[in-house]
């Protein structure tokens, strides 16, 4: 088998205040081929954005060690984690984090643009065509749904085709049809695009169209395929 897109071996992270200290992941293990589909699922509190945060490397563990392709992603300075983001890695947020100064298409175009791309308005407005808001290139979040910010938000994310695509409950401000339609275009476009996709998500149905399960209970984790 060759080797794993992402690797976590023996995450911890703890966090001590002057009420004591908090074991927020207890010893988090698992690997994930390229192409593979991950939820990582758990009650409100038991470590599931934290773990997701820490894979980015926008956190960092107590101790243990996370790697994307084959990269130590720990073994980065800050500057270096950056890169290796930018180069390998999509976010998909709950609260679709566009910036509400830019169009949908300069949202879009912004990661390519940060990336060096030559010629980023057509690869954008493709990109935008293909979540289905061709005709909205020009407007502004404000005055667009939560369902269209969302697919702006996808469109931004996998618009750099990255390796991973981390999402923190990517529908959980969506009403439930509109969820469903987010839903299958990430999964479709996950598939077209050759991504791995690791999802936080609440949802049971939708943790059960990925390849594998993350169960999380107070820090610790146990996989389901």
């Amino acid at each position: 088998m060759s080797s794993p897109l992402i690797a976590v071996s023996h995450v911890y992270k703890s966090v001590t205040d002057a009420t004591g200290t908090l074991e927020i992941l207890c010893d988090i293990n698992f690997q994930l081929q390229a192409q593979q589909t991950l939820a990582i699922v758990g009650a409100s509190g038991s470590g599931k954005s934290t773990l997701l945060a820490i894979m980015a490397g926008l956190d960092t563990p107590t101790q243990g060690a996370v790697q994307i392709a084959g990269l130590d992603v720990f073994a980065l300075n800050e500057d270096e984690r950056a890169a290796m983001r930018a180069k390998h890695i999509g976010f998909v947020f709950q609260s679709f984090q566009l910036l509400a100064p830019l169009t949908a298409l300069e949202n879009v175009m912004l990661p390519l643009e940060l990336a060096g791309h030559p010629n980023p308005k057509p690869v954008a407005k493709d990109m935008l065509a293909r979540v289905g808001l061709a005709e909205r290139l020009n407007h502004y979040p404000k005055v667009m749904s939560g369902g269209e910010q969302q697919r702006v938000a996808l469109a931004r994310a996998f618009v750099v085709k990255p390796d991973v695509l981390l999402a923190d409950e990517p529908t959980g401000s969506l009403d439930h049809a509109t969820g469903e339609k987010v839903m299958q275009l990430m999964l479709e476009l996950n598939k077209e695009l050759g991504t791995t996709l690791v999802m936080v998500t609440h949802d049971r149905a939708l943790s059960e169209r990925c390849d594998q399960r993350l169960v999380m209970e107070a820090g610790r984790a146990s996989l389901q395929a």
